[in-house]
């Protein structure tokens, strides 16, 4: 074993203790800023952007995360900082970075990224995800691989780079034509329109039990569903499935009356600064 597989081995072995000390399962998608609760590292998104994120190691450890940085990007540059945490790394500052570089050459680097991916997209709920639609890593196209990256809170060239260098199950070549398309391009597609505030996609299959968005922020939910909040508002059928717009800051429940599906959205105003557990509160006081 070559030491990077060693250390991508440590990492996945951190990330499935890390999930069941916040009681989550092996294979589902998770909430990143509750697994740091959970390890008691507190999380806050500040107006700088000059960086991805910054772990403070003090005795009340913290992770400071740019707010200016896409909402997948910051879920998972919070794993990174969370994996400099729990591996006992000193205080880090993470500059600006491409989503979807290759792995970092830097030991410490690499343990952390390689924590975040496999706490974000555990190899058991990949596996779930790509079978539970009938698609494989190798044979999926940009739409599909998107949906994929959205039902685990990820970016799509994040999820790319994961099944190539992190689980292997896409090889180079493969993903070389992947990256090629762009969210922005995929959005478009699905849309019929440029979504200049983003797009999250949710199928039936998709089994979060919560979905982050900002308001403004387009969200594709499964046919059928119900929702009891204005915090966002149907605004038409793309494809015969309903897209909602994120419209105020808040907690929504979408839930489906023929089946079992279900899920919270939760919406922040965009470039939220402050502590992560208030995101979606629309007016809070805190540290």
């Amino acid at each position: 074993m070559s030491d990077r597989q060693a250390l991508a081995h440590q990492a996945m072995l951190a990330s499935i203790s890390a999930r069941q000390t916040a009681m989550c399962d092996l294979h589902s998608p998770v909430c990143i800023y509750a697994i740091c609760e959970a390890h008691r590292v507190k999380v806050r998104f500040n107006n700088i952007g000059s960086m991805e994120g910054l772990y403070d190691r003090t005795p009340e450890p913290r992770i400071h995360l740019s707010a200016l940085r896409p909402l997948a990007r910051r879920a998972y540059t919070c794993g990174h900082e969370l994996g400099h945490h729990v591996f006992g790394h000193g205080s880090t500052i993470d500059e600006l970075r491409d989503e979807g570089d290759a792995p970092s050459d830097n030991p410490k680097e690499f343990l952390a990224e390689a924590f975040s991916a496999f706490t974000l997209m555990p190899t058991l709920g990949l596996r779930h995800a790509f079978a539970a639609r009938h698609w494989r890593p190798e044979t999926a196209s940009p739409r599909q691989m998107f949906t994929v990256a959205c039902a685990f809170g990820v970016g799509y060239r994040t999820l790319i780079t994961h099944l190539t260098y992190g689980i292997r199950e896409l090889p180079r070549h493969l993903a070389t034509p992947l990256l090629r398309s762009t969210p922005r391009a995929i959005q478009a597609e699905i849309l019929g329109e440029i979504a200049p505030s983003g797009l999250v996609v949710a199928d039936e299959h998709s089994n979060a039990t919560t979905i982050d968005a900002e308001v403004g922020m387009g969200l594709i939910l499964p046919a059928g569903v119900t929702v009891n909040s204005d915090v966002i508002a149907y605004e038409r059928d793309v494809g015969g499935v309903p897209l909602f717009r994120a419209n105020r800051p808040g907690i929504a429940r979408a839930a489906h009356s023929g089946n079992q599906w279900a899920t919270f959205v939760r919406v922040a105003r965009p470039n939220y600064v402050g502590r992560a557990q208030y995101r979606h509160l629309e007016d809070v006081s805190n540290d």
